[in-house]
Order: structure tokens, then C-alpha cells, then sequence
């Protein structure tokens, strides 16, 4: 059976899932952004090993620190989401099951980082 598409629309298809190429480019960017990412974080917690609270949310007013935490965070968490995701698609049988798992996944991921956000902005804007 010859089909009606062209070889370009056939090079660009994505697969059954349409979405194969792009999970792919994200995980593989958020893995380049880990880099710096948890650089930063590193020297951020290794500069306070031993600080006092205080000092912490000192360090914390400056915008700049507490938005490089959040951008750190943000890309680690969405990093762990779209591994976990790639983990539930291929171990996990049954469709429900499938799905609930991937739910849960995605509702871990945000309220994980709605609660470490939260505590983030909490200290950079108390006074």
C-alpha cells in the first residue's frame, strides 16, 4: 500500500506518541542547564554550611541568588519529572495504571517545587 505523504512529512513525523523528539531535546537540555545549575547550588550551600538562619535569608534578599535557586530547582525538578516519566512509560503496564503513575508524577514534580519555591521567596522577601 503506497501512502500520500511526502518524504519530508515523513522525516518529520514524531512518532506515534508526536511529542518522542521534543521529550527527547528536553531532557537532554535540562541536563546541560543541571550543570551550572547545581554548581551554583553547591556553592551557595557550602557557602552557608554553618551560617545561622539570619544569614541565610540575608543572603536570600538578593534577587539575583534567590532567582538562580528557583531557576536551579525549577530545572532539576522538571529534569526529574521527564526521567521519571521515561521510566513510567516503559516499566509500568496496564493503561489506568499508567496514567494514575503519570499523574501522580507530574503532581509530585509540581508540588515538590511549589513548596521549595515558596520556601525560597518566604526568606528572600521577609524582612
Amino acid at each position: 500500500m503506497s501512502t500520500m505523504k511526502t518524504p519530508l512529512k515523513i522525516a518529520r513525523g514524531l512518532g506515534a506518541a508526536k511529542s518522542g523528539t521534543e521529550h527527547f531535546w528536553q531532557q537532554r537540555l535540562t541536563a546541560i542547564f543541571n550543570v551550572p545549575s547545581l554548581v551554583f547550588f553547591l556553592w551557595f550551600v557550602m557557602r552557608h554550611l554553618g551560617a545561622s538562619h539570619l544569614d541565610v535569608k540575608m543572603s536570600l534578599h538578593n534577587p539575583v541568588i534567590a532567582l538562580a535557586l528557583l531557576l536551579a530547582l525549577g530545572n532539576v525538578i522538571w529534569h526529574m519529572r521527564l526521567g521519571l516519566q521515561v521510566v513510567i512509560e516503559d516499566y509500568v503496564h496496564g493503561e489506568g495504571r499508567k496514567l494514575a503513575t503519570l499523574l501522580l508524577n507530574t503532581g509530585l514534580a509540581i508540588a515538590l517545587f511549589a513548596v521549595a519555591a515558596f520556601s525560597i521567596l518566604k526568606m528572600s522577601f521577609a524582612s
